[in-house]
């Protein structure tokens, strides 16, 4: 049933982080993907030779469909769904259980079975899906009435759940396939995943029918062959298949790495492929000013929909390919989604094509245009004066050098500020952070062109009576910005960071720089040394948000944010602070738990971790197989900082 219209989505903190998947393409993949567990779970067995478990090589995979919808989680209690929110960014994601209670598959009470008791709390995860009939009704409803067309299923069912109004999602037809429990109160029946497949379906969960429990890679490559036949003619769209480690224990053991879990896997299927004529490359100008060349080509069927362009990324990669107009070219859908152009077939050349050449000057402010080294940024002692400007191999910053290896690319940057396009792009960037959905690209032109707005921090000036006047808008639309606009002006110090668009700056740098300095202040009035030393961040980062902070015009952007009314959330500083202060360095296999676990208990009670040893850190947490000395234990023993092992460093948390 569905419930009153929302003013907004309420931010809801997950309990347990929702994971990614990495990837894996082929079978030599997953053999890959297969050893490294094998390597992880070899050196994890004298740290629990005693446990119940004799080999930890040996063990079952659990194959299902991966489904391509969005991923939401549910909370139960008592048997009553109580909470539902989509993934976000995997930390925080927004509290959408009106719309999941419209959906039929969801059950709003648990069934109860004489085999599983009801648990007193469970949170499930699913997806939240759009079958292809419904889609393609909606499309025919949605031309006729002249709005815009979902371009796959997955777009659809994802903007059916962010209709503030319930009855909107209702109207989709919207299913839910769950896929995992993330945490229960009766856990203890649960020994393997495939255990937790079947605890879903008791409990009255609609759960993916294409499953397996294979006792090798060869039956999961013949699980995977299986499916990519009978997939074309699947109700729902997928995108491959997930493969996981089916004991529960050995997940524990492999841990997580980053965003996602050692322990699973997601096989996608070869890209569909087709054939086009490369007729021009064109230039896109970015949020930074980087220019992208995109090649234009005869609008071609592949994988379902018709395209006409697709990024070659930078000339690195046209020099790669051997790529010139006129070429006859394989494009693909990387992920059945976004166009790639993989293969030039040279043998087809009449000798008429064109060789491309990197533009002079900007082709929409005609700037200059500026030739920058980009990418792999290695960090390494050495003494030396400070410097300015962008780095050169070999020189130095705060006393480590930053030096560009082999494999680092060439980019180019229209340098104008004024550079409508880059700042255009930047606009899109930022509304998009703060999460402003009133405000489309095509709105904030409008906008930019009335005269308005001349740059983000004017958007939160923005009146009822500005906008109320202009054709197309009128009262209750013009209301409805402005509502939104006041309610989205405070945002968490970590997406305010990512808002900037700091150059090398994505969502998880911000994020980590975030729970580092806690205030924007501090990170404000920070040295390179100590941006350089949090986990993750290298030199060329730490150089460019260091520069973003030195530049008067980035000052008088953010100092023009705060007047205009925008309240930047201070990054939660943890209640249990028992090793505040402290910055750990991490090095080897840790056994009782994963290192990135390890990096977020640090981090949650206070403390901060580094990648390397410097005068500023307090424990060297050594792995027990750390038998030889590496340059972390070398540098800690030099530098006289006390080298602890697992055990002290978990008794540490207790």
């Amino acid at each position: 049933v569905a419930g009153k219209p929302l003013d907004k989505f309420i931010k809801i903190e997950h309990k347990i982080r929702m994971l990614s998947l990495n990837d894996v393409f082929s079978e030599e993949e997953l053999y890959e993907w297969e050893k490294r567990s094998l390597k992880l779970l070899n050196l994890a067995k004298p740290a629990i030779r005693n446990r119940e478990r004799a080999d930890l090589t040996k063990f079952n995979y659990f194959c299902e469909v991966k489904f391509d919808g969005l991923a939401v989680s549910l909370i139960y209690e008592k048997g009553k769904f109580v909470r539902g929110a989509t993934r976000g960014d995997g930390f925080v994601g927004e509290d959408i259980t009106q719309n999941l209670r419209t959906i039929k598959s969801i059950p709003l009470t648990l069934m109860s079975k004489t085999v599983f008791d009801i648990p007193d709390y469970i949170e499930i995860r699913g997806e939240v899906l759009m079958s292809k009939k419904t889609l393609i009704r909606l499309n025919l409803v949605n031309d006729k009435n002249g709005k815009p067309l979902f371009a796959n299923s997955r777009n659809a069912a994802a903007g059916s759940l962010r209709q503030l109004d319930p009855q909107l999602a209702s109207e989709r037809e919207l299913d839910f396939f769950a896929y995992d429990i993330a945490e229960t109160s009766n856990e203890k029946s649960l020994l393997n995943h495939s255990d937790k497949h079947k605890y879903l379906k008791k409990l009255g969960f609609q759960i993916g029918e294409d499953e397996a429990i294979c006792k090798n890679l060869k039956e999961v490559i013949n699980f995977i062959n299986k499916f990519e036949k009978i997939r074309p003619g699947f109700s729902y769209g997928t995108d491959g298949v997930v493969i996981s480690v089916d004991d529960l224990k050995l997940q524990e053991i492999l841990g997580v790495v980053g965003k996602a879990p050692r322990y699973m896997a997601a096989f996608k299927y070869p890209a569909e492929k087709a054939t086009t004529i490369v007729k021009d490359i064109k230039i896109n100008v970015g949020r930074t000013g980087v220019l992208t060349p995109l090649a234009i080509f005869e609008p071609t069927l592949v994988a379902g929909s018709t395209v006409s362009k697709a990024t070659l990324h930078n000339m690195d990669q046209i020099e790669r390919l051997d790529l010139r107009i006129g070429d006859t070219v394989v494009i693909e859908k990387a992920g059945d989604v976004i166009p790639k152009v993989v293969e030039v077939l040279t043998r087809m050349r009449i000798g008429k094509e064109k060789k491309f050449k990197m533009v002079e000057k900007c082709p929409v402010c005609e700037g200059i245009v500026e030739k920058k080294y980009i990418g792999n940024f290695q960090s390494s002692y050495s003494k030396g004066p400070r410097i300015s400007g962008a780095p050169n191999p070999g020189q130095t910053i705060s006393h480590r050098t930053l030096e560009i290896s082999d494999k680092s690319s060439v980019a180019y940057y229209c340098i104008n500020s004024k550079c409508s396009a880059k700042n255009e792009r930047y606009l899109d960037h930022f509304i998009s952070v703060f999460e402003i959905y009133e405000l489309g690209p095509k709105i904030l032109r409008r906008f930019k062109d009335e005269g308005l707005i001349t740059d983000a921090a004017d958007v939160f000036t923005l009146k009822k009576e500005d906008i109320a006047p202009l054709e197309r808008f009128g009262e209750k639309s013009a209301e409805n910005i402005i509502k939104e606009i006041e309610l989205k002006k405070k945002i968490p110090f970590s997406k305010f960071l990512f808002a900037l668009g700091i150059l090398h700056v994505g969502e998880e740098t911000a994020r980590d720089l975030a729970i580092s300095f806690g205030t924007l202040d501090k990170l404000i009035n920070s040295d390179i040394e100590k941006i350089n030393e949090i986990e993750n961040i290298g030199g060329a980062v730490s150089k460019s948000v260091f520069n973003y902070f030195r530049d008067k015009s980035n000052l008088n952007f953010i100092e023009k944010l705060l007047k205009n009314g925008v309240v930047i959330e201070k990054a939660e500083k943890n209640k249990k602070g028992k090793l505040s202060g402290m910055i750990f360095v991490l090095t080897g296999t840790l056994f009782q738990m994963s290192r990135e676990l390890a990096k977020e208990k640090i981090i949650y009670f206070g403390g901060k971790v580094s990648s390397f040893v410097s005068k500023n850190t307090s424990y060297v947490v050594r792995g027990e197989e750390e038998n030889h000395l590496s340059s972390k234990l070398k540098n800690a023993q030099k530098s006289g900082i006390k080298i602890i092992s697992e055990k002290e460093f978990l008794n540490m948390l207790q």
